[in-house]
């Protein structure tokens, strides 16, 4: 599951087999400062061993020792979860679009006070205060900028040159070269199995064909794969395709460190593989769910009440964040002109916050929408985010050896 929306984005020509890391062992491909009897384990100066850094051009561009990102989740990735990522030695990214700008501020403060290691935010390029919101990650310093939808050429320029990565997500090749000659740093590239808004086509098909694409284009810019990624085998299947990292939605909703209540983890820890769906409507976009009464109800009933509970979905949602109509109106523009979205859809994409915030953040299984990738069937466990990436990157490390 990714903050990711539409499919805007780059990614890039990684180099043949593994093709995305750097001063490592010869004898495995991916360790650095590993001691040469195992290869891929480090002490960290207080008696604790732990998983050797794996070195790619993604960790160096972020500044991170694993490349691994725990994405943007609206309700769920805030401060805590944020900086127990990036504390963890990966890539936490903050989700501003439930956020209001004061919000945001003080998440972003918090999450600073929380961890010295690099973090994210991901924003909507397309929302009315987008300006703003860029100006206030610029002041505070904030090492990456992400985007469900591409930001246009000048946005991306403005955070370039104050030093900040700008890395959008996208679901299809064409995005991909478009972001990239307009100068984005990387690309996340999320497969069909992702949760959230998200597309067609699986991750081992839409990863090369965007790598493929970009590649043919001369560009070497770092791709991070997602949707459908749970451990350290995926990481290296991914590795493998030449990816630089990847990024996990699920896995990391379902650690200690996020705020969900215990109870929806619980819901979601119950769940197999053939628990979600793509629903078109929730908001008028392919949105992948857990099953749920409220999901299936949608699913089979009148356009007309989903428009009207949109209405009311949309009023509620404008009253808890202090929006004015004009704001959500001004929104509404945005969201036509840049995209292929219908009015309907535009509208219907007021149930959004609102239903994810009942079942995420109220704990309502029932009445709410939990977003969520089919990985769901895949995890049994609720991990710190420390022993999440610990994990990871020990199997990882493994499985390279074995494969060596």
């Amino acid at each position: 599951m990714t903050g990711a929306s539409e499919a805007t984005g780059n990614v890039t020509g990684a180099s043949e087999a593994t093709g995305n890391v750097t001063g490592a062992s010869e004898a495995t491909g991916n360790l650095t400062g590993a001691s040469e009897a195992t290869g891929n384990l480090t002490g960290s100066g207080n008696g604790t061993v732990r998983a050797a850094a794996l070195p790619t051009k993604f960790t160096e561009l972020v500044g991170i020792e694993y490349p691994i990102v725990q994405t943007g989740m609206g309700w769920v990735s805030g401060p805590s979860l944020t900086s127990a990522t990036s504390n963890a030695g990966g890539l936490g990214i903050l989700a501003s679009a439930t956020m209001t700008f004061g919000e945001l501020e003080a998440a972003i403060k918090k999450t600073k006070s929380l961890t010295d290691k690099p973090f994210g935010v991901n924003m909507r390029a397309d929302a009315a205060d987008a300006a703003d919101r860029i100006d206030l990650v610029i002041r505070e310093g904030v090492k990456v900028a992400s985007f469900a939808l591409a930001p246009k050429k000048d946005l991306i320029a403005k955070l370039k040159d104050h030093g900040v990565v700008v890395i959008p997500s996208i679901g299809a090749a064409k995005h991909a070269l478009k972001v990239a000659s307009w100068g984005a740093d990387a690309v996340i590239v999320q497969g069909g199995e992702g949760g959230g808004h998200t597309g067609p086509v699986a991750t081992t098909l839409l990863l090369p064909s965007v790598i493929d694409a970009l590649a043919q284009a001369g560009s070497d810019m770092p791709v991070v794969a997602s949707g459908g990624f749970f451990d350290g085998r995926g990481l290296v299947a991914a590795l493998a395709y030449g990816a630089d990292g990847v990024a996990m939605g699920t896995r990391f909703l379902l650690t200690s460190d996020s705020a969900v209540p215990d109870s929806v983890k619980q819901e979601y820890l119950k769940r197999s593989l053939n628990d979600t769906v793509v629903s078109v409507k929730v908001d008028g976009m392919p949105h992948r769910v857990l099953r749920t009464p409220l999901v299936d109800a949608l699913e089979s009933g009148s356009p007309v009440k989903a428009l009207a509970a949109a209405a009311r979905n949309a009023n509620e949602f404008k009253q808890l964040t202090g929006m004015k109509w004009t704001t959500l109106v001004r929104d509404g523009l945005a969201m036509k002109k840049s995209g292929e979205r219908t009015w309907q859809q535009i509208i219907m994409a007021g149930n959004t916050p609102m239903l994810l915030r009942a079942g995420l953040v109220e704990g309502d299984t029932r009445a709410g929408v939990l977003a969520s990738g089919q990985v769901v069937g895949m995890i049994e466990d609720l991990p710190s985010c420390d022993e999440l990436i610990q994990s990871v990157m020990t199997q990882a490390h493994e499985r390279r050896k074995a494969l060596s």
